[in-house]
């Protein structure tokens, strides 16, 4: 039987696969994107989450950068 901080390393495992597949794929449209332009529109939808970030001024920067070194 698992203990409790094995289960949660497993969770936290595939939990990061998962984020490391999407980010992943995410680079693959991109390349796509910019090798067929308009062929997935990645690069409108990063624009539009960075500017949903920095259209709300000071305190969407601070998110903006909360959320970023958080993932790293």
């Amino acid at each position: 039987m698992a203990t409790l901080k094995d289960t949660f390393s497993t969770i936290t495992s595939w939990a990061g696969d998962i984020v490391n597949l999407g980010l992943a794929l995410a680079l693959v449209f991109l390349i796509v994107d910019i090798l067929f332009p308009g062929t997935t529109g990645i690069v409108g939808n990063v624009a539009d989450l960075v500017s949903e970030f920095t259209s709300e001024g000071l305190v969407g920067l601070i998110t903006f950068i909360v959320f970023l070194s958080i993932y790293r």
